[in-house]
C-alpha cells in the first residue's frame, strides 16, 4: 500500500500563501487520480482539487483562481499552491491517491489562516 506524507502546512495571515506537498512512497504514475481534500472543525471532508492521470484538473468553486494543483510523477509528489488565503480555508488538508484497486490517504497537515 502506498504511503502518503503531507507537508507545508502552518499558520499564515489572511492574503498569504502556502505550498503543500504530498510525497508518495512509490510511483504515482498509475494513479487514476491524485487529490487534495480538507476538513474544517465540525464540517465534512471536502475535495479541494484533483488531477487525473490524463492531466485533467478540477477545483472546488471556493478555491478557483486562488489554488493551483500540480502533479509531478517523476518525483512521486503532488502539490497544492494556495494563494490569497482566507480564514475559511483553515482546515486539515489531506492528500488522496486513487489507484485502480486501491485508495490511500495521508495523515493530513494543518493549515490555519488567522491574523
Amino acid at each position: 500500500q502506498v504511503q502518503l506524507v503531507e507537508s507545508g502546512g502552518g499558520l499564515v495571515q489572511p492574503g498569504g500563501s502556502l505550498r503543500l506537498s504530498c510525497a508518495a512512497s512509490r510511483s504515482i504514475s498509475s494513479a487514476n487520480v491524485m487529490a487534495w481534500y480538507r476538513q474544517a472543525p465540525g464540517k465534512e471532508r471536502e475535495e479541494v482539487a484533483g488531477g487525473t492521470r490524463s492531466g485533467y484538473i478540477n477545483y472546488a468553486d471556493s478555491v478557483k483562481g486562488r489554488f493551483t494543483f500540480s502533479r509531478d510523477n517523476a518525483r512521486n509528489t503532488v502539490y497544492l499552491q494556495m494563494n490569497s488565503l482566507k480564514p475559511e480555508d483553515t482546515a486539515v488538508y489531506f492528500c488522496k491517491a486513487g489507484f485502480p484497486l486501491q485508495e490511500s490517504w495521508g495523515q493530513g497537515t494543518q493549515v490555519t489562516v488567522s491574523s
